[in-house]
Order: C-alpha cells, then structure tokens, then sequence
C-alpha cells in the first residue's frame, strides 16, 4: 500500500530553498543563506560593473541588504539569484550616476625588474604584470561597448545567468539578449585584437 502524499513530499524537490524560506516568511533565514551562497557571485558582479574592489565591497553589501527589505514584494518570476543580479545591477547603476565612477583609482604597477617585486599566487613579478595589463586591456574594451551589450555580457559570462535570466533582468526577450552578447562579444573581440597589434 502506498504512503499518503504529504506537504512536504509533494514540494518540488527542485525548489530553490531561499525561494522556499521566503515565501514562507522567514526572511531573516532567506537573507543569511542569499548572503552565503550568492555573496560571492554578486561581488564579482559588483567588480565587473564598477571597476573598483571598494566600491564592488559597498554595492554587494548593500545589494544584499536591500534583497532583505524587499524580500515581501518578492514574486518568484526567475531563479533568486536573477532577483538578486537585478537588484546589484540597480545598485551599481545608481552608483555609476552618482559619478562613483568619475573617481580615479591608484594603481599599484609593480616594477617587475626591482627586486623585492613578489609575485601573486607564485607568479613572476613579469607574469604578474602582463595579467595586470591584460585585465586593463579588457576593462578598457568593454568600457567601449554599447552599455546594453556590456551588461549582456557581464551578465552572461561574469554573472552566469542564462539568456531567459538576462531577457528578463532587462526588459527584453531572450532573442534580444542572444544579440545583445553576441554583439558585444564580436565587438570586444576586435577591440582586444587591435590593441594586440598596436601593442
């Protein structure tokens, strides 16, 4: 004979838990395990928006928090971390208005010939150097992007979200977000490779 279906065996094994946690009410739970599991991931984001680690630190921080007072209004149309990319991509925009981004950064460039150069991760100090100048080269390329195709990209490669997630974040069908990081790509490949030229 079978066991009768119960609440808990008929839920979705594939349910996002946090989802789960926050239309149950349990918010203060729901923001702990966003924080834990996608913390990471929205700093990363934050950095690839920003540009900055001080700033990507604030906007994650803060992305976070304002994931916890909107938990409420939450409506579970995509994953909960798409909800919470959305809200860091806000924060940052805001941030980027606000002319966070008109502020130049110091640069710390390492002369890899001096000796007491240590290197990173047990790089040479010349290997360190030519990662630090590659990760100028792309930020630079993408800093000339359509800001649409940037965010595209950022999205689909930095962030991980698929091209539904994307369309959905942006107001667009997924067609459009499909183009939008194929564009981008095809154009950030050619702006790397005359650079390689000019270099």
């Amino acid at each position: 004979m079978l066991a009768p279906v119960t609440a808990v065996d008929a839920r979705d094994p594939d349910r996002d838990p946090i989802a789960v946690l926050i239309e149950e009410g349990k918010h203060r739970e729901a923001a702990g395990r966003c924080a834990g599991q996608h913390g990471a991931a929205i700093g990363r984001l934050c950095m690839a928006l920003l540009g900055s680690q001080a700033e990507a630190e604030e906007a994650a921080q803060e992305t976070l928090l304002a994931a916890c007072s909107q938990m409420g209004a939450y409506r579970a149309e995509g994953t909960v971390r798409a909800w919470l990319f959305g809200i860091a991509r806000r924060v940052c925009a805001r941030r980027f208005e606000n002319g966070a981004r008109e502020r130049r950064r110091l640069a710390l460039v390492r002369d890899p010939s001096a000796p007491w150069a240590e290197a990173a991760d047990g790089d040479s100090p010349a290997a360190s150097f030519a990662t630090m100048r590659r990760a100028r080269a792309v930020r630079a390329a993408l800093a000339a992007l359509r800001p649409s195709e940037r965010e595209a990209l950022i999205l689909r490669y930095q962030a991980g979200l698929s091209f539904r997630e994307i369309a959905a974040q942006s107001g667009i069908d997924e067609a459009a977000a499909r183009k939008r990081a194929s564009r981008g790509l095809a154009q950030l490949r050619r702006v790397l490779r005359s650079e390689n030229m000019e270099g």
